[in-house]
Protein backbone atom coordinates (compact mmCIF):
# COMPACT_ATOMS: atom_id res chain seq x y z
CA UNK A 1 0.00 0.00 0.00
CA UNK A 2 1.10 3.47 -0.13
CA UNK A 3 -0.08 5.33 3.63
CA UNK A 4 3.05 8.05 3.68
CA UNK A 5 5.31 9.35 1.21
CA UNK A 6 7.11 12.54 0.38
CA UNK A 7 6.13 15.21 -2.16
CA UNK A 8 8.84 18.23 -1.37
CA UNK A 9 9.51 19.72 -5.10
CA UNK A 10 8.28 23.39 -5.95
CA UNK A 11 5.30 23.80 -8.17
CA UNK A 12 7.33 24.62 -11.18
CA UNK A 13 9.97 22.09 -11.28
CA UNK A 14 6.64 20.00 -11.43
CA UNK A 15 5.02 21.91 -14.34
CA UNK A 16 8.83 21.34 -15.88
CA UNK A 17 9.36 17.99 -15.00
CA UNK A 18 5.68 16.60 -16.31
CA UNK A 19 5.46 19.33 -19.48
CA UNK A 20 2.04 20.45 -17.60
CA UNK A 21 0.34 23.70 -17.13
CA UNK A 22 -1.55 25.44 -14.50
CA UNK A 23 -5.44 25.57 -14.32
CA UNK A 24 -5.11 27.94 -11.18
CA UNK A 25 -2.32 29.39 -9.20
CA UNK A 26 -1.83 27.07 -6.72
CA UNK A 27 0.20 26.69 -3.30
CA UNK A 28 2.28 24.04 -2.63
CA UNK A 29 4.35 23.65 0.55
CA UNK A 30 7.29 20.57 0.65
CA UNK A 31 6.21 17.94 2.79
CA UNK A 32 8.53 14.83 4.08
CA UNK A 33 5.43 13.19 5.36
CA UNK A 34 2.27 13.34 3.46
CA UNK A 35 -0.39 11.22 4.84
CA UNK A 36 -3.97 10.47 3.84
CA UNK A 37 -6.39 13.51 3.69
CA UNK A 38 -3.69 15.98 2.87
CA UNK A 39 -3.84 18.27 -0.06
CA UNK A 40 -1.09 17.18 -2.61
CA UNK A 41 -0.55 17.57 -6.40
CA UNK A 42 -1.88 15.29 -9.17
CA UNK A 43 -1.37 15.59 -13.15
CA UNK A 44 -4.62 15.38 -14.65
CA UNK A 45 -5.55 15.88 -18.88
CA UNK A 46 -8.39 17.42 -20.21
CA UNK A 47 -9.64 17.65 -23.64
CA UNK A 48 -9.88 21.68 -24.98
CA UNK A 49 -10.60 22.15 -28.51
CA UNK A 50 -10.06 18.95 -28.99
CA UNK A 51 -6.90 18.31 -28.08
CA UNK A 52 -5.30 16.88 -24.32
CA UNK A 53 -4.49 19.60 -22.08
CA UNK A 54 -2.11 18.57 -18.91
CA UNK A 55 -2.80 20.30 -16.06
CA UNK A 56 -1.27 20.23 -12.43
CA UNK A 57 -4.43 20.55 -9.45
CA UNK A 58 -4.36 20.18 -5.91
CA UNK A 59 -6.71 17.35 -4.76
CA UNK A 60 -7.15 15.53 -1.01
CA UNK A 61 -5.96 12.43 -0.42
CA UNK A 62 -8.43 9.88 -0.30
CA UNK A 63 -11.15 9.72 -3.20
CA UNK A 64 -14.58 10.89 -2.75
CA UNK A 65 -17.13 9.03 -4.78
CA UNK A 66 -19.89 11.93 -6.15
CA UNK A 67 -22.44 10.15 -4.83
CA UNK A 68 -20.91 9.90 -1.11
CA UNK A 69 -22.94 11.30 1.71
CA UNK A 70 -20.01 13.35 3.01
CA UNK A 71 -16.10 13.66 2.56
CA UNK A 72 -15.44 10.98 5.54
CA UNK A 73 -14.97 8.35 3.33
CA UNK A 74 -12.09 9.67 1.61
CA UNK A 75 -9.76 8.59 4.49
CA UNK A 76 -10.33 4.82 3.97
CA UNK A 77 -9.99 5.09 0.17
CA UNK A 78 -6.44 6.26 -0.19
CA UNK A 79 -5.65 3.30 -2.25
CA UNK A 80 -7.48 1.43 -4.95
CA UNK A 81 -6.15 -2.04 -5.91
CA UNK A 82 -5.12 -2.13 -9.07
CA UNK A 83 -7.15 -5.97 -9.73
CA UNK A 84 -10.39 -4.61 -8.68
CA UNK A 85 -10.70 -0.98 -9.44
CA UNK A 86 -13.34 -1.89 -12.58
CA UNK A 87 -15.44 -3.88 -10.23
CA UNK A 88 -15.35 -1.79 -6.92
CA UNK A 89 -18.23 1.23 -7.24
CA UNK A 90 -15.69 3.69 -5.50
CA UNK A 91 -13.44 3.65 -8.16
CA UNK A 92 -15.07 1.84 -11.51
CA UNK A 93 -16.07 5.24 -13.09
CA UNK A 94 -13.03 6.95 -12.44
CA UNK A 95 -10.71 4.22 -13.87
CA UNK A 96 -12.89 5.10 -16.96
CA UNK A 97 -13.02 8.33 -17.17
CA UNK A 98 -10.70 9.76 -14.58
CA UNK A 99 -7.98 9.02 -14.03
CA UNK A 100 -4.57 10.93 -13.09
CA UNK A 101 -0.73 10.69 -11.70
CA UNK A 102 0.86 11.53 -8.67
CA UNK A 103 3.47 12.69 -8.28
CA UNK A 104 6.24 12.05 -5.53
CA UNK A 105 9.69 12.16 -4.26
CA UNK A 106 9.62 9.27 -2.46
CA UNK A 107 7.58 6.58 -0.13
CA UNK A 108 7.89 5.16 3.60
CA UNK A 109 7.35 1.62 3.90
CA UNK A 110 7.50 -0.43 7.48
CA UNK A 111 8.46 -3.87 7.81
CA UNK A 112 7.90 -5.73 11.55
CA UNK A 113 11.05 -6.72 12.99
CA UNK A 114 10.35 -8.47 16.68
CA UNK A 115 7.97 -6.62 17.59
CA UNK A 116 8.84 -2.94 15.99
CA UNK A 117 8.38 -1.91 12.82
CA UNK A 118 11.52 -0.10 10.75
CA UNK A 119 10.07 2.59 7.92
CA UNK A 120 12.18 2.44 5.11
CA UNK A 121 12.03 5.05 2.54
CA UNK A 122 11.66 4.14 -1.39
CA UNK A 123 13.26 6.35 -3.77
CA UNK A 124 14.37 7.14 -7.49
CA UNK A 125 17.78 6.57 -7.89
CA UNK A 126 18.47 8.98 -10.32
CA UNK A 127 16.42 11.98 -8.13
CA UNK A 128 14.16 12.68 -10.62
CA UNK A 129 10.30 12.21 -9.09
CA UNK A 130 7.80 9.05 -9.34
CA UNK A 131 4.61 9.03 -10.43
CA UNK A 132 1.80 7.06 -9.44
CA UNK A 133 -1.13 5.55 -11.30
CA UNK A 134 -4.28 7.62 -9.64
CA UNK A 135 -7.96 7.93 -10.11
CA UNK A 136 -9.75 11.93 -9.19
CA UNK A 137 -13.23 12.80 -8.57
CA UNK A 138 -14.90 15.65 -8.36
CA UNK A 139 -17.99 15.53 -5.25
CA UNK A 140 -20.35 18.66 -4.46
CA UNK A 141 -20.96 19.91 -1.22
CA UNK A 142 -24.60 19.78 -0.54
CA UNK A 143 -24.48 22.57 2.29
CA UNK A 144 -22.71 25.27 0.61
CA UNK A 145 -24.38 27.79 -1.77
CA UNK A 146 -24.15 26.94 -5.38
CA UNK A 147 -21.49 30.13 -6.28
CA UNK A 148 -19.78 29.14 -3.32
CA UNK A 149 -15.79 28.15 -4.67
CA UNK A 150 -15.47 25.26 -2.03
CA UNK A 151 -18.64 23.42 -2.94
CA UNK A 152 -16.23 21.43 -5.29
CA UNK A 153 -13.92 18.87 -3.56
CA UNK A 154 -11.49 17.45 -5.77
CA UNK A 155 -10.09 13.80 -4.79
CA UNK A 156 -8.03 11.30 -5.25
CA UNK A 157 -6.38 8.01 -4.57
CA UNK A 158 -3.21 5.93 -5.55
CA UNK A 159 -3.62 2.54 -7.02
CA UNK A 160 -1.50 -0.19 -5.87
CA UNK A 161 -0.38 -3.19 -7.32
CA UNK A 162 -0.26 -7.26 -5.29
CA UNK A 163 3.56 -8.40 -6.73
CA UNK A 164 5.92 -8.63 -9.70
CA UNK A 165 4.69 -9.82 -12.98
CA UNK A 166 4.73 -13.79 -13.84
CA UNK A 167 7.99 -14.18 -15.24
CA UNK A 168 10.09 -12.42 -12.88
CA UNK A 169 11.57 -13.84 -9.95
CA UNK A 170 13.43 -11.22 -8.44
CA UNK A 171 14.50 -7.60 -8.91
CA UNK A 172 13.38 -4.63 -6.84
CA UNK A 173 9.99 -4.84 -7.10
CA UNK A 174 10.23 -8.29 -5.51
CA UNK A 175 12.17 -6.61 -2.50
CA UNK A 176 9.27 -4.18 -2.72
CA UNK A 177 6.67 -6.62 -1.74
CA UNK A 178 8.80 -8.80 0.49
CA UNK A 179 8.72 -5.50 2.18
CA UNK A 180 4.86 -5.15 2.02
CA UNK A 181 2.46 -7.22 -0.17
CA UNK A 182 1.25 -3.97 -1.83
CA UNK A 183 3.26 -1.73 -3.75
CA UNK A 184 2.27 1.76 -5.76
CA UNK A 185 1.77 1.48 -9.18
CA UNK A 186 4.55 3.30 -10.87
CA UNK A 187 4.76 4.63 -14.24
CA UNK A 188 7.16 5.83 -16.76
CA UNK A 189 6.55 9.12 -18.54
CA UNK A 190 5.22 7.22 -22.16
CA UNK A 191 2.77 4.64 -19.48
CA UNK A 192 1.80 8.19 -17.88
CA UNK A 193 0.88 9.28 -21.17
CA UNK A 194 -1.39 6.32 -21.91
CA UNK A 195 -2.84 6.39 -18.65
CA UNK A 196 -3.94 10.08 -18.72
CA UNK A 197 -5.16 10.36 -22.47
CA UNK A 198 -8.81 11.91 -21.92
CA UNK A 199 -9.79 10.15 -24.82
CA UNK A 200 -8.88 6.86 -24.29
CA UNK A 201 -11.74 4.53 -23.38
CA UNK A 202 -9.96 0.59 -22.77
CA UNK A 203 -9.98 1.48 -18.76
CA UNK A 204 -9.19 -2.52 -18.56
CA UNK A 205 -6.30 -2.61 -21.09
CA UNK A 206 -4.99 0.58 -19.62
CA UNK A 207 -4.53 -1.14 -16.24
CA UNK A 208 -3.05 -4.01 -17.66
CA UNK A 209 -0.79 -1.95 -19.75
CA UNK A 210 0.57 0.22 -15.83
CA UNK A 211 0.84 -3.18 -14.41
CA UNK A 212 2.55 -4.50 -17.32
CA UNK A 213 5.18 -1.77 -17.18
CA UNK A 214 5.54 -1.55 -12.91
CA UNK A 215 8.66 -3.82 -12.85
CA UNK A 216 10.90 -2.01 -14.97
CA UNK A 217 10.34 1.05 -13.95
CA UNK A 218 10.77 -0.04 -10.21
CA UNK A 219 14.33 -1.37 -10.90
CA UNK A 220 15.73 1.91 -10.95
CA UNK A 221 14.63 2.43 -7.26
CA UNK A 222 16.47 2.42 -3.92
CA UNK A 223 15.62 1.88 -0.54
CA UNK A 224 16.83 3.19 2.32
CA UNK A 225 16.05 2.18 5.94
CA UNK A 226 15.68 5.69 7.69
CA UNK A 227 14.33 6.75 11.32
CA UNK A 228 10.91 6.21 12.89
CA UNK A 229 10.08 9.74 13.88
CA UNK A 230 8.25 9.68 10.67
CA UNK A 231 5.53 7.47 12.17
CA UNK A 232 4.40 10.62 13.70
CA UNK A 233 2.70 13.00 10.93
CA UNK A 234 3.39 16.10 13.27
CA UNK A 235 7.42 15.30 12.00
CA UNK A 236 8.12 16.96 8.78
CA UNK A 237 11.27 18.01 8.01
CA UNK A 238 13.96 16.92 5.08
CA UNK A 239 16.02 14.78 8.30
CA UNK A 240 12.75 12.24 7.75
CA UNK A 241 14.71 10.53 5.04
CA UNK A 242 18.24 10.62 5.90
CA UNK A 243 19.13 6.72 5.37
CA UNK A 244 20.38 5.26 8.64
CA UNK A 245 21.00 1.43 7.09
CA UNK A 246 20.14 -0.03 4.05
CA UNK A 247 17.30 -2.47 3.83
CA UNK A 248 17.33 -6.00 5.41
Amino acid sequence: MCGRYVMARAVGDLLAEFDAGLAEEIVLPPSWNVAPTADVPILLERLVDGQPVRQLHIARWGLVPSWAKDPGIGSKLINARSESVLEKPAFRKATRARRCAVPADGYYEWKGEGRSKQPYYVRPSDGHPMVFAGLYEWWKDPSRAADDPERWLLSTSIITTDSPPEGYAGGMLAELTALHDRVPLPMNLETMRNWLDPAADDAAGLVDLVRAGAHDVAEGWTIDAVGTAVGNVRNDSAELIRPVGSLF
